[in-house]
């Protein structure tokens, strides 16, 4: 006992110094496929071998759809074919006016997260944002059990049929300003669960959507960036491979 007491006091509190410094430590980022020029070759190779339509090919090169990528990594393992890989973590996009958002939230940030019928890989990213390492709450971002308390609603999951009433009345709840993330691949476009009878294709169907993070599941320095983003303590980014905002609350 004593050994692992001298052990932590040697060591100290380790805790990510992002977003002071880029985070430099290895597996904290599974990185998403980057595309770029290839020959035609390659580039049928990989829109084959991508399950999700997140490969297409485009003039002497291949785009990516980084909202239906779901890490499966078969474009890695295709073959000859060679893609190029962003090892980053950085990968939040704002969908609507990025100075509306950094006039809105300066400070701390209370998350209400819902489920809206994910596997759980998402839900277990966010839940490590409490951990030591990433520590949110040095940031001023803390989690609620109640949307009455909540800035933000972060959503996770593609709004299946049984959630889709919830997830509104939970938005409904909240006071204004209020804002909304959808987490991961499933958030964004449905993934690889819908669209069918029992699901949406994405939360962008049902409520406003602010801030798009994908990956299945984004790391929890991709949620950061998020938030970050969200909170206007960050450079805004326009991903050109996310879809164009299909706007308004549906019910």
């Amino acid at each position: 006992m004593s050994k692992w007491v001298m052990k932590g006091l040697k060591t100290g509190i380790v805790t990510t110094h992002y977003p002071a410094q880029a985070e430099t430590a290895p597996g904290v980022s599974p990185g998403l496929p980057q595309g770029g020029a290839c020959d035609d070759n390659s580039g049928a190779i990989l829109e084959t071998a991508c399950p999700t339509g997140a490969i297409t090919r485009s003039g002497v090169g291949v785009a990516i759809d980084r909202s239906r990528c779901v890490h499966c990594f078969r474009c890695i393992r295709a073959g000859s074919a060679h893609m190029e890989w962003d090892t980053g973590y950085e990968w939040a996009s704002a969908r609507s006016d990025g100075a509306a958002l950094e006039n809105v939230f300066r400070r701390s940030l209370h998350i209400r997260v819902v489920d809206a019928g994910g596997c759980g890989a998402c839900l277990n990213e966010v839940k490590l944002l409490n951990n030591p390492y990433y520590n949110m709450h040095r940031l001023g971002f803390f989690i609620t059990p109640t949307p009455r308390q909540a800035d933000v609603l972060l959503v996770v999951g593609p709004v299946t049929d049984h959630m889709k009433t919830p997830l509104i009345k939970a938005y409904d709840a909240m006071p204004d300003p209020k804002r909304v993330i959808a987490v991961g691949t499933c958030a964004l476009t449905g993934g690889i669960f819908s669209p069918t009878f029992a699901a949406c294709d994405g939360v962008a169907n049902v409520l406003p959507v602010d801030v798009e993070l994908p990956g299945c599941p984004p790391p929890p320095l991709a949620l950061l960036h998020a938030l970050l983003t969200l909170s206007g303590r960050t450079m805004l980014r326009r991903d050109a491979n996310v879809p164009a905002a299909r706007g308004g609350m549906s019910t």
